[in-house]
């Protein structure tokens, strides 16, 4: 991502304090889920107070969907992610710190927050961009920016190996953060 950085220069206008995608849930894999609960005990050890604040967010991020998340709520395993309900849309994201704008788990956040701004390749040799990014750019000039994500099929690996160990199952960033902490309504 940092040569996509590079390569991108001014059109590349992701910032801290620009939260645009940390609003509305997305699928996160079971590999996204153990990076982001690792992150959140490391945050544990430095900052007790902002990775208590983080579960506090996740806490109630998981108490205020659980009846409508269309999946298990105490497990926070996703069965349908086109069922994912619209009122979640404007939910921000329980990693993001409000006061600042800033993730606190930002080097432990998922591959889709870790890839998103930057023009990456997606299927059928389409790019994928902020929004907010390369504004007039034309397809050369984000071609040129381009990267692609896992060429060599490393995450694929991963994720079947966390299968094969009974690790399975797409969830979101709030639920995955919340997971072994009590839901109540």
């Amino acid at each position: 991502m940092a040569e996509s950085a590079r390569r991108s220069g001014d059109w590349l206008v992701c910032r801290p304090g620009c939260t645009q995608c940390c609003i509305g849930p997305f699928v996160i894999t079971p590999l996204d889920a153990i990076r982001l609960r690792r992150g959140l005990a490391e945050l544990d050890l430095e900052d007790p107070t902002r990775a208590e604040a983080v579960r506090d967010r996740a806490a109630e991020y998981v108490r205020a969907t659980s009846s409508i998340y269309p999946g298990d709520p105490a497990t926070g395993e996703l069965f349908d992610e086109d069922a994912l309900p619209d009122v979640m849309d404007e939910l921000p994201c329980p990693a993001l710190d409000p006061a600042t704008g800033r993730c606190d788990l930002y080097s432990s956040r998922p591959i889709t927050c870790r890839t998103f701004g930057p023009v990456t390749r997606v299927e059928n040799g389409a790019f994928a961009a902020c929004e907010l990014c390369y504004s007039g750019a034309s397809d050369q000039e984000m071609a040129a920016c381009a990267i692609e994500i896992d060429p060599e099929g490393l995450e694929s690996d991963v994720l079947a190996a966390l299968d094969r160990e009974g690790a399975s199952g797409a969830t979101i960033i709030a639920y995955a953060l919340a997971s072994g902490l009590p839901i109540s309504q």
